[in-house]
């Protein structure tokens, strides 16, 4: 039997996990926090959590759009609407628990043994956990990453703060200076505002979230100074300080920007350093991040990698694909190579926004050649009947086949319309098949058919 070593239990381990173990091998997960890992207990699950609480506050506010209004609420907010952040912050982190729970109730199912200690690679073949030592056949290491750190802005837990920190907190803060405004500082800033904090968004960029689609971060950038947001761009912060009663962010350029409470967002660092890796063979790039190929090997003979700490694309799913694809490979499985082309990817603000394939920028560059289409959600009719005015369906096929080479949607629940987009830039479907394919009326996917028919070409006499 097949002897496989884990280390950590995030969704790259925990994945691979499951896989090993149904395949017959002998599975050990070595994770110090508790199954989920950081992703479960500190990350994902609790700020999707707490986001979603600020888009339902914020689907109140709206309601008077739809003929709903409330009355009688304190001074100071809008209908009576107000966040009882204790109770808020207690859901958040119940939550996260009872999914870790989950997580190791599934684990312990399928006989996966769990060592609740941090691991470390003594060669490639044996690893310790505490005072256990553990010899594999194959080793996974699935350690994430870790909030980085900027100098001369360090958190200390109550005023300046990093998102795992946030849950701590007992009150709603006054004014929250959110620093990088990149997928998590959007992510954040906008559930605050929601919520009822006074935020200031400090971008050291032209715009928000520079790496994501133009037209979407337009959209998104546009609702929050519609909101109340105060979005600072072209201002990247040198020093963060607390005051008397807050913080004081001081810009490159000499301006300040005084708040309550300061939440740094300004990108990841892999948990790499201090578990053996190099001594063992493992290499590293210059950020620290392990080399891996496509199907999660690294540099070491029977060491595989998955998840943040390869720094290959920070999403869970992307994670969880490395570590299934890591087990399949180690145990001679039929596995196909990651394919990142296929990665759907979704920035939970309000409204959402997901995406899928090529990007609109490589067309514009002239790398990909390709027809685009873009519907507005307010054309959309479920989207009137909700209230719905800002977002869009986009979407990109080639020229003269018709495959579909990926969209974007900016919508509520946008994760959830991008499944039809990931199926057909997965299965290499044409636009004719998509717009072909029925959907609801009225319903928001609508919009998705709609781009495909739009992107239909027609019919030459020499076709018929």
């Amino acid at each position: 039997m097949t002897r496989i070593v884990i280390i950590g239990g995030g969704p790259g381990g925990y994945e691979a996990a499951l896989v090993a173990a149904q395949l017959g091998a002998r599975v050990t997960v070595v994770e110090q926090d508790g199954p989920g890992g950081a992703c479960v207990l500190t990350d994902c699950v609790p700020s999707k959590t707490m986001i979603a609480t600020s888009v339902r506050k914020q689907a109140l506010l709206d309601a008077s759009m739809l003929g709903v209004h409330y009355t009688g609420g304190p001074d100071g907010d809008v209908g009576g609407v107000i966040a009882d952040m204790p109770l808020v912050n207690r859901r958040v982190k119940d939550l996260a628990q009872a999914q870790s729970a989950d997580i190791a109730a599934r684990l312990s199912a399928e006989g996966v043994e769990i060592v609740r200690a941090p691991g470390r690679l003594v060669d490639p073949r044996t690893v310790t956990a505490g005072d256990r030592t553990i010899e594999a056949d194959v080793v996974i290491v699935a350690t994430g990453a870790t909030p980085r750190v900027l100098p001369g802005a360090e958190p200390d837990g109550e005023r300046i703060l990093n998102w795992r920190q946030l849950y701590d907190l007992e009150e709603l803060p006054e004014h929250l200076i959110v620093v990088g405004s990149g997928v998590t500082g959007a992510e954040f800033a906008g559930a605050y505002r929601s919520l009822g904090s006074e935020v200031t968004l400090v971008s050291s960029r032209d715009r928000m979230m520079p790496n994501e689609d133009a037209d979407a971060a337009e959209v998104l950038e546009e609702v929050y100074r519609r909101r109340g947001m105060n979005v600072m761009g072209r201002s990247r912060a040198e020093s963060v300080k607390r005051t008397a009663g807050g913080v004081v962010v001081t810009l490159e350029d000499g301006r300040t920007a005084e708040g309550s409470h300061c939440l740094m967002t300004v990108g990841m660092v892999p948990n790499t350093g201090g578990i053996g890796l190099e001594e063992a063979g493992v290499a590293l790039d210059r950020g620290g991040f392990i080399q891996v190929d496509k199907v999660s090997r690294t540099s070491a003979s029977g060491v595989y990698a998955a998840g943040d700490c390869t720094g290959v694309l920070m999403l869970a799913s992307v994670a969880a694909m490395q570590g299934r694809i890591a087990v399949w490979h180690a145990l001679g499985e039929a596995v196909q190579p990651l394919r990142l082309a296929t990665v759907s990817s979704t920035i939970f603000t309000d409204p959402e926004i997901a995406a899928v394939g090529i990007a609109q920028k490589a067309i514009e560059a002239g790398e990909i050649e390709a027809n685009v289409v873009k519907l507005p959600l307010a054309t959309n009719a479920r989207a009137k009947m909700q209230g719905f005015n800002d977002g869009f369906v986009k979407l990109f096929c080639r020229p003269h086949t018709g495959i579909i080479l990926g969209g974007v949607v900016v919508a509520p629940r946008a994760s959830e319309l991008i499944l039809a987009v990931s199926v057909a830039v997965q299965q290499r479907l044409t636009v004719d098949q998509l717009a072909h394919t029925f959907a609801v009326y009225p319903s928001l996917s609508g919009s998705i058919t709609e781009a495909a028919r739009r992107l239909m070409q027609p019919m030459t006499p020499s076709g018929i």
